[in-house]
């Protein structure tokens, strides 16, 4: 049996040091000008471009975002809701049924009890006791709710 060449294996792509280096530059600052990457990674600007443009339409960079304070925005409350079905043969419905409620950032697929791992975020304990009600009125399932009480990093 043939092991998977690592450039196929689940959709990745080898790397190598500078494409790794102008990534890590860019998760850190999104902002980060063609001029600071080429001094970080001894490239020519002209270099870096044809880089940073080959890992955009490869799907590797998928975007650019700004960070946000949510808690100075009014979006206080972050938790994470696990998600398990009342009825299984719903399952595969509810990410789809969920992803248009306002408050819900994420639904992650997760091993163990759980089916789903919500992010969500809203401005009060209440509106949190509110999108929980609406979670369970859009779907049969039942939740356990953990709060984030602070976020001492993010990468």
């Amino acid at each position: 049996m043939e092991l998977a060449s690592e450039e196929s294996y689940a959709g990745s792509v080898v790397l190598d040091e500078k494409d790794e280096l102008i990534l890590d530059l860019l998760e850190r600052n999104g902002r980060a000008t063609l001029s600071q990457m080429s001094q970080a990674t001894s490239l020519s600007v002209s270099a870096v471009q044809s880089r940073v443009q080959k890992l955009e339409r490869r799907g590797i960079i998928e975007g650019y975002r700004a960070i946000i304070n949510h808690e100075k925005r009014g979006e206080a409350v972050t938790a994470f809701v696990s998600v398990t079905p009342l009825n299984y043969a719903e399952e595969s419905t509810i990410p789809e049924r969920l992803k248009d409620i306002p408050g819900i950032l994420s639904c992650d697929s997760i091993s163990g009890a759980p089916s789903f791992m919500l992010t969500v975020r809203v401005a009060t304990p209440g509106r949190l006791e509110s999108l929980l009600n609406l979670i369970h009125k859009t779907v049969p399932v039942s939740t356990e709710t953990t709060v984030v009480l602070r976020r001492y990093f993010s990468k």
